[in-house]
C-alpha cells in the first residue's frame, strides 16, 4: 500500500522529522511513502497542485497522511481527495473541509499555556517579554498565541513588550527580532512560537550583543543543543515525528481494515537543562512508540 505524504515546508527541521516519522512507520508496517512538499513553504496553491498531481498518479494512493498548510485555502483540493474515495488521516494541523479517519497531534493551547508558565515562573512574575509568532493564519500560531496571551492575563509583573510574526522561519524571526530589538529597550525574555524562530531569535540577540531568556516549541536537535549550552532555556515537545508515524500508523491499520482512534493527543512535555538528554540524539535516533505503546502509557 502506498501513502502520500503532505507536509508544509522544507525549512522547519520538525517537519523533516515528520516525513522520517511516516517512513518509520512504512517501514515497520508494510507500506511505501510518498512524500509531497510544497518548495514555497506553506503556499496553499502549491499544496493544492500537489494534491492534484497525487491525485493523478496510476495507481493512485491508498491513503493521505496530510498536515494541510492554512486552515481554508486548500479546502477544495482536500475536497477532492475526500471524493476521490481516497482516506484521509490529518496530523499537526485539523482537516476541516472533508471526514478524516483519525487526526494525531497535541494540543497547541496547552502546550503554550506550559511554556509559558515555565518561563514567567523563571522570571518570578516580572519582566518584559518580547512575543514571537508564526504566520498570522496559522492554526498552530494563533492556538499558540491565545495560551500565551492567557497565561500573561495570570501574571500582571509580565509585560508584552512586543509581538513579530517570525513565521516559522529562522532568517525571517532573526531579521524582525533585530530590527524590534534596535528600536525598544531589551527584553528579559522572548516567548517564541517555534524553536527554528528561536534560533533566529538567539541570532539577533548574540548580534545586538544582548542575552534574555528564550524558549520556544518543537524541540529539535538545535535547540537541544542550545539548551545543552545555556542559550536557551527551554522548549516544549511538539513532537512531529510521532505524530507523523501514528499518522502512517493509522492510515495502513484503516485500510487493513483495522480500528483506529478518532483522535490521538500526545502529552505536553517541558524540555530544560534537567531533562534535555532524553532529546539529545539525532531524529534518527530518537524513540517513537506505536499506538498501543501509547494505550499501554495513558
Amino acid at each position: 500500500m502506498r501513502l502520500a505524504v503532505f507536509t508544509k515546508n522544507l525549512t522547519n527541521p520538525a517537519y523533516g522529522a515528520a516525513r522520517l516519522g511516516a517512513e518509520r512507520a512504512a517501514a515497520a508496517f508494510g507500506a511505501e511513502v510518498l512524500h509531497f512538499v510544497p518548495k514555497k513553504g506553506d503556499d496553499p496553491e502549491e499544496q493544492s497542485a500537489l494534491i492534484d498531481q497525487a491525485l493523478a498518479l496510476d495507481p493512485r494512493p491508498d491513503a493521505f497522511v496530510f498536515s494541510p498548510v492554512h486552515a481554508s485555502k486548500v479546502d477544495p483540493a482536500i475536497r477532492r481527495v475526500a471524493a476521490a474515495g481516497i482516506p484521509l488521516i490529518g496530523f499537526v494541523n485539523p482537516i476541516e473541509a472533508a471526514p478524516s479517519v483519525a487526526y494525531v497531534s497535541s494540543d497547541d493551547y496547552q502546550l503554550s499555556l506550559a511554556i509559558a508558565t515555565y518561563l514567567f515562573t523563571h522570571l518570578r512574575g516580572k519582566g518584559r517579554v518580547l512575543v514571537v509568532t508564526g504566520p498570522e493564519e496559522s492554526f498552530t500560531s494563533l492556538e499558540r498565541l491565545r495560551g500565551f496571551r492567557a497565561v500573561a492575563s495570570l501574571y500582571p509583573g509580565i509585560e508584552w513588550a512586543g509581538q513579530v510574526a517570525g513565521d516559522y522561519l529562522r532568517d525571517v524571526a532573526r531579521e524582525r527580532t533585530g530590527q524590534w530589538l534596535r528600536d525598544n529597550a531589551p527584553p528579559d525574555a522572548c516567548l517564541v512560537a517555534n524553536d527554528i524562530m528561536a534560533i533566529g531569535v538567539l541570532d539577533a540577540l548574540d548580534a545586538a550583543g544582548q542575552t534574555a531568556a528564550v524558549v520556544g516549541v518543537n524541540a529539535i536537535p538545535q535547540a537541544i543543543d542550545a539548551i545543552a549550552a545555556g542559550r536557551m532555556l527551554a522548549t516544549a515537545d511538539f513532537n512531529a515525528m510521532q505524530m507523523a508515524f501514528l499518522a502512517a500508523e493509522c492510515a495502513v491499520r484503516h485500510l487493513r481494515g483495522e480500528a483506529v482512534p478518532a483522535s490521538v493527543e500526545l502529552p505536553v512535555q517541558i524540555v530544560d537543562r534537567s531533562n534535555y538528554r532524553q532529546w539529545d540524539q539525532p531524529y534518527e535516533q530518537r524513540p517513537v512508540i506505536t499506538l498501543e505503546q501509547l494505550r499501554m502509557q495513558t
